[in-house]
């Protein structure tokens, strides 16, 4: 599978809408395909519509980027997704520790999980499986959360503290180390990102077990050409957050690893489970930004990767210096 880029936004200091959101988009899996921005530092959201001009915001602040604003006590927003049951927009909100549900119809928002007051200590994600329960991901807390569409817990997986298994581990034994991110396959399971073990594992749901796909357990740049079993992901122990930040996957199953330590985007193919890298470089210029012009996915400078996301056959890479890269699939 081959990669070339389609667009790089550079993104201002201010981050003006004009020249984008570093923190950017979610596409909703809806027929809609709504385009959701988040303003992680500013603590807002919006969605766009026809000509990119923003259907709505919501947040603790009003923008004043569209004519409708709903007033939600969002702080640091950290994932958005769409109800399949009513269309209402999720998001959680990582400096609340809480998540919202917003009903844009009726401009209006509500508490949807309290994830502080049931012990949750660091909401992640909020992801919708194929059964309209919810998966939450505790970041630093180690666990991953399973909820019905009412927002009323059903299965907690994980020790709450950190740990690895590198055989498949049992719903009720297994154990994660920071959990950054989370994402629906396309084959209905979940699968996870257990960023400090180096590690993509997946929540087989029909088995009830959770099953190792990518990494050793162990830091580093290897495996590229070979099986992703024995790839290591990049590592920083200067960095709180430690470890690859992003994941996501494609209609085929192919899985997408925001390699944050390393710099780079690295592939593995669902049919073959080999691993490679699509885009970045090892060696980086921290705080240059990207030259619009660059055709090369293998010379972007990609200092921070952050959440990643696939839509329509593209590849959505938000860098936290402040550019959005865009990757489309050669057919």
């Amino acid at each position: 599978m081959r990669w070339r880029i389609k667009h790089i936004f550079n993104y201002s200091d201010e981050r003006a809408w004009g020249n984008g959101y570093c923190n950017g988009g979610f596409h909703d899996k809806l027929p809609s395909g709504s385009v959701y921005f988040q303003e992680y530092f500013k603590h807002w959201i919006g969605v766009f519509g026809p000509g990119d001009k923003f259907l709505w915001t919501a947040g603790s602040i009003n923008p004043c980027v569209s004519k409708t604003h709903i007033p939600v006590d969002l702080k640091n927003p950290h994932y958005i997704t769409t109800s399949p049951d009513d269309g209402a927009t999720l998001v959680s909100s990582g400096g609340t520790n809480k998540i919202y549900k917003i009903f844009p119809e009726k401009e209006t928002a509500t508490l949807f999980i309290d994830t502080g007051k049931i012990g949750l200590k660091d909401v992640g994600n909020c992801e919708y499986d194929l059964d309209g329960n919810i998966w939450v991901n505790e970041i630093t807390g180690c666990r991953v959360w399973q909820f019905d569409s009412e927002g009323n817990r059903k299965l907690v997986l994980g020790q709450g503290t950190p740990g690895f298994q590198e055989k498949p581990a049992a719903f009720d034994k297994v154990r994660f180390n920071w959990v950054y991110d989370l994402r629906l396959g396309s084959d209905g399971n979940i699968y996870v990102l257990d960023s400090k073990n180096f590690a993509v594992r997946m929540i087989d749901l029909q088995n009830e077990k959770v099953i190792l796909l990518v990494g050793s357990g162990k830091s580093g740049y290897t495996g590229d050409g070979g099986d992703a079993l024995k790839a290591t992901l990049g590592s920083n122990p200067n960095e709180h957050f430690d470890g690859p930040y992003a994941l996501s996957l494609d209609e085929d199953g192919n899985i997408f690893i925001g390699d944050t330590q390393n710099h780079v985007v690295r592939m593995v193919e669902k049919q073959t489970n080999i691993m490679s890298t699509i885009a970045g470089n090892h060696k980086i210029k921290p705080h240059v930004r990207n030259d619009p012009r660059e055709i090369d996915p293998l010379k972007l400078n990609l200092p921070k990767i952050s959440s990643m996301d696939y839509s329509n056959n593209c590849l959505f890479i938000p860098e936290w210096d402040g550019d959005t890269i865009i990757l489309e699939k050669i057919k």
